[in-house]
């Protein structure tokens, strides 16, 4: 019965993905890099009295990491940013268990999350601060790719 349950959440994002796009005027962007192919996301954050009022997501990536970006980007919705910031982490934690090319999605999604309040806090320092980008340190390859890659 879980799994069931899961498989039709995970769909359920797969069809009907939320928060997906951009924010007109956030208070905070972050981006998520895949360095080895390029895959990215981009976080934008509106935070109002220490909580995330809005977050939208866009990836150019797989459709993993879009899912991902939804289930991430819905369940910090509201959050404060110490609960969110813990959320993430939680979520970082958990992929040390997953084959590396699965955690790869889902580590972009935090990684960006995690630039995205790095930038909110250089804003607050320097208005025109930079967009940070977090690079992330699993591979999205797997074996069999990596292998036929080589040749």
């Amino acid at each position: 019965m879980e799994e069931k349950r899961v498989y039709d959440i995970t769909m359920d994002h797969m069809m009907r993905p939320r928060n997906y796009g951009k924010l007109e005027n956030p208070d905070a962007q972050g981006i998520g890099k895949n360095p080895q192919n390029g895959e990215m996301v981009i976080i934008y954050l509106e935070i109002e009295e220490g909580k995330i009022s809005d977050i939208a997501f866009q990836a150019k990536a797989c459709m993993t990491t879009v899912i991902a970006g939804s289930i991430f980007t819905e369940t910090i919705k509201g959050a404060t940013i110490d609960e969110s910031v813990e959320l993430a982490q939680i979520m970082l934690d958990k992929l040390d268990k997953m084959p590396p090319e699965e955690a790869a999605c889902s580590e972009m999604v935090a990684e960006a999350f995690l630039a995205a309040l790095e930038h909110y806090k250089a804003k607050s320092e320097d208005r025109d601060a930079l967009v940070p980008t977090h690079m992330i340190s699993r591979a999205c390859a797997t074996d069999i790719e990596t292998k036929e890659t080589d040749r």
